[in-house]
């Protein structure tokens, strides 16, 4: 029985399963945004937000102190192992999310995969959302119906081999 037995396997072994938490944190941490599998974004989720909320808890402390919590960035960098991200979550990230108490992440349920069917989600930080945005100058034009083009074009031809 798996009673009291919290958090899921993965199918890895403990040192793989870390590693793949790790590398999907610094990759959502960068990109702001991560497509995987829904089991290994509702990991990742709680994961990246204990960071999240380190780093926004280190960013207040220094703005009090004025000099830099170390300790809390090394402790982050323990865990994401590229210092360009770990500068980014603390001078972009931390600061935006500081007035909000908690939920940094989305999870946006996508379907199933069409190789294995395993349902896949996105993972997304709530105040960057990355969404192409389409231009509103940019309207579509009604299109013409595509049995009208055909008949034009034909008409142009005929009329074409009659002059010829």
């Amino acid at each position: 029985m798996r009673h009291r037995k919290s958090g899921r396997k993965l199918k890895r072994t403990a040192s793989h399963r870390k590693a793949l938490l790790n590398t999907l944190a610094t990759e959502l941490l960068r990109h702001k945004k991560i497509q995987t599998t829904l089991a290994k974004a509702k990991e990742t989720r709680p994961f990246v937000e204990k960071l999240i909320t380190r780093a926004k808890n280190a960013l207040t402390k220094e703005n009090e102190n004025g000099q830099k919590d170390v300790h809390a960035r090394r402790l982050i960098s323990r865990y994401i192992k590229d210092r360009e991200v770990v500068q980014e979550l603390f001078t972009e990230i931390a600061p935006k999310v500081a007035q909000r108490p908690g939920g940094y992440t989305r999870i946006i349920k996508l379907g199933q995969r069409l190789g294995d069917a395993a349902p896949l989600a996105i993972l997304e930080l709530v105040d960057f959302n990355v969404v192409k945005e389409k231009a509103k100058s940019e309207t579509k034009t009604k299109k013409e119906k595509k049995g009208w083009q055909k008949k034009e074009k034909v008409s142009e031809k005929s009329e074409a081999e009659i002059k010829e």
